[in-house]
């Protein structure tokens, strides 16, 4: 398969809270594409097993779990903030996921190598429609890793922390900065040391520091790469 025949993917990877999902999301309607935050499907399988067992330290129950549970992600269905809806066996838990019970076990979820087969392999089919900017954390190196194009978003832990205290308290929850910025240096480590699909880059990822840079300066940035690389490949 040639490189204009195969499915275009564009992959924006990045730690918690480095804004991939606002990159890709305004990329996508930049492009027209369809955008496609595949963390949220480990946060539903995640509120799953929190709801079926109150914890997430059973391996085989969690992916037993994310097995059989119906994990579904569609165009926003209202206008209250959020980019798409989520769907966990017919139900709309699109912020149920954004909890902080759900951030503090998702890396732990994220990690069991069953739960990230299963869910992969649901990512990919959605990628192979073509046309698509998905967000995550092992896109361009294990989902898609032959993605057309690579981005990489990074953050300080702090900066990252202010930005998800300030999405938090925009939707009137209540929570510390100190707890927010724990929950997020505790998820680097997991993400970035678990022996399947770490947090890394991708080796020809763009790799873009947002500390200090507006989303449109991202933005600009982002789209500038991707038509640099189109008039390479011809």
């Amino acid at each position: 398969m040639t490189e204009s025949e195969k499915p275009l993917v564009i992959a924006i990877d990045g730690p918690a809270a480095s804004g991939k999902s606002t990159l890709a999301k305004l990329i996508a309607e930049k492009l027209g594409f369809f955008f496609f935050d595949t963390g949220v499907m480990y946060r539903a399988a995640t509120l799953a097993a929190l709801r079926a067992i109150g914890n997430v330290d059973d391996e085989e129950t969690v992916t037993c779990l994310t097995e059989n549970s119906c994990i579904d992600v569609r165009q926003a269905s209202c206008e209250d903030g959020r980019v798409m809806d989520v769907l966990l066996n017919g139900e709309d838990v699109t912020w149920q996921i954004r909890s902080l019970e759900v951030e503090q076990h998702v890396s732990k979820v994220s990690s069991y190598p069953g739960v990230r087969k299963a869910l992969t392999e649901q990512q990919r089919q959605i990628g192979l429609r073509g046309n698509i900017v998905m967000a995550g954390r092992d896109i361009g190196t294990v989902v898609f890793p032959d993605a057309r194009y690579k981005i990489y978003l990074d953050a300080s832990a702090e900066e990252r922390a202010r930005r998800r205290f300030h999405e938090v308290d925009a939707r009137g929850e209540k929570e510390s900065y100190e707890k927010i910025l724990n929950a997020i240096i505790r998820r680097d480590r997991i993400d970035s040391t678990r022996k399947h699909a770490p947090l890394k880059a991708a080796d020809d990822a763009l790799i873009i520091n947002t500390d200090g840079k507006t989303v449109e300066e991202v933005l600009a940035e982002s789209l500038e790469f991707i038509t640099r690389q189109e008039q390479k490949q011809g």
